[in-house]
């Protein structure tokens, strides 16, 4: 598969402090993050980062040693649990200390029918707008330069006809219509941080998700890219369902991003089961054979959606087992042991598709590099920078 995008080619100056050229020097080239979002969600960080538990101490340095890129919980109903009392200072240290680390965070969802406030349900439609639009405010406004990136409404296909239980978000979707809502929260969270990435998050990958994102396009919903997820528990989609998938959400030329992904490393979920949540059990374990498997199968969906060009980001729901659903579908076991995918994924991100070479100036202190597009710290000797090597202007200056 051609990952060609995924790089960048650009010839050098290297000059000292004085500006004059380095000439025949050995320069150090060595990648510190990857422009591609490799993502994971982050919710082990909140325990580790408020408490230092020394459990989730190992969860969260195994992740570091992948991913860049963290999904934070935002579920208005545990997140402002009575009306006016929010989990802020959690979600901002733990947001914070991501980004310290260098990890890019976004948050999760702003507006959904699950896990909803139960105590919105004492006010009426028009009321309830106006405060998840003031939530929206609050929670992008309060939290720009720490987290730039929202799933704005989620699962918005078969929120005006979600049943399973009254609740407030579902109320005024059916009464304004999706196309409608989506419009009024996605214009609320552009005004709040206008250099916000935005996205569209669904679950559902038929027809009528596409429809509802033409529709938005449309009515001029500034969307910045397509979230999908792909939980798997029933079973791998395969290389053609992804493929089909990604050409059909690639018409709208907008990035795509696939926000929560899972596989599993045990038996699957029966196909009957419809809604994911409806499967309970006591336990499910990961065995080695699953393990084998759910380590093939996220290599091969990793690497088709690497190379796909308008993908800009990866992000597998649960880093270890047990965490939703009590699902095999982490990348590492519940004693905190790391699974096969785990080593197959460390090695595809920080070998296969990272950069650590060594390039040589010619007489005049220029030289070519090669290099996946991400942040670098470059060295000569004793002196070193950091540098962005993002695109493919022909020559820069370090």
């Amino acid at each position: 598969m051609d990952i060609s995008h995924r790089k960048v080619s650009k010839r050098i100056l290297f000059t000292d402090k004085s500006g004059k050229p380095l000439s025949n020097r050995e320069i150090s080239v060595k990648q510190t993050r990857h422009e591609f979002l490799f993502g994971c969600g982050g919710f082990d960080f909140i325990p580790y980062v408020l408490k230092g538990e020394e459990e989730y101490r190992q969860v969260t340095g195994a992740w570091l040693e992948i991913f860049n890129y963290a999904t934070l919980p935002f579920y208005w109903g545990n997140y402002e649990p009575v009306e006016g009392k929010t989990d802020k200072e959690a979600l901002m240290k733990t947001a914070r200390y991501l980004k310290d680390k260098g990890a890019r965070v976004k948050g999760h969802p702003l507006c959904w029918h699950t896990v909803c406030a139960d105590w919105l349900m004492e006010y009426d439609n028009e009321t309830i707008l106006k405060k998840q639009l003031e939530r929206i405010d609050r929670e992008v406004t309060g939290f720009t330069g720490v987290i730039d990136m929202w799933d704005v409404i989620n699962e918005v296909v078969i929120m005006p006809i979600f049943d399973k239980y009254d609740n407030a978000i579902t109320r005024i979707c059916k009464e304004k219509g999706r196309v409608s809502l989506i419009k009024e929260v996605f214009a609320r969270a552009h005004e709040s941080n206008p250099d916000a990435v935005l996205l569209l998050n669904d679950f559902n990958t038929s027809v009528n998700y596409e429809i509802l994102i033409d529709g938005c396009l449309n009515a001029g919903v500034p969307i910045s890219a397509i979230g999908i997820q792909s939980h798997q528990h029933q079973g791998y989609w395969g290389r053609e369902k992804l493929e089909e998938v990604l050409e059909r959400f690639s018409g709208f030329g907008l990035p795509i991003h696939f926000t929560e992904n899972t596989l599993i490393s045990g038996d699957l979920m029966p196909e009957h089961i419809v809604d994911l949540n409806d499967w309970q059990v006591d336990e499910w374990p990961s065995t080695p054979e699953g393990e084998a498997r759910q380590a093939r199968e996220a290599e091969e969906m990793y690497r088709i959606l690497f190379a796909h060009p308008l993908v800009e980001a990866i992000t597998t729901w649960d880093f270890r087992d047990g965490a939703w659903l009590k699902a095999p579908s982490g990348f590492i076991r519940r004693d905190n042991s790391r699974k096969p995918a785990f080593d197959m994924l460390k090695k595809l991100i920080k070998e296969e598709w990272w950069t650590d070479t060594t390039v040589k100036t010619d007489e005049e202190g220029r030289a070519p590099v090669e290099a996946f597009k991400g942040d670098y710290l470059v060295s000569c000797g004793d002196r070193s920078e950091s540098v962005s090597l993002t695109d493919d202007s022909e020559l820069i200056r370090v």
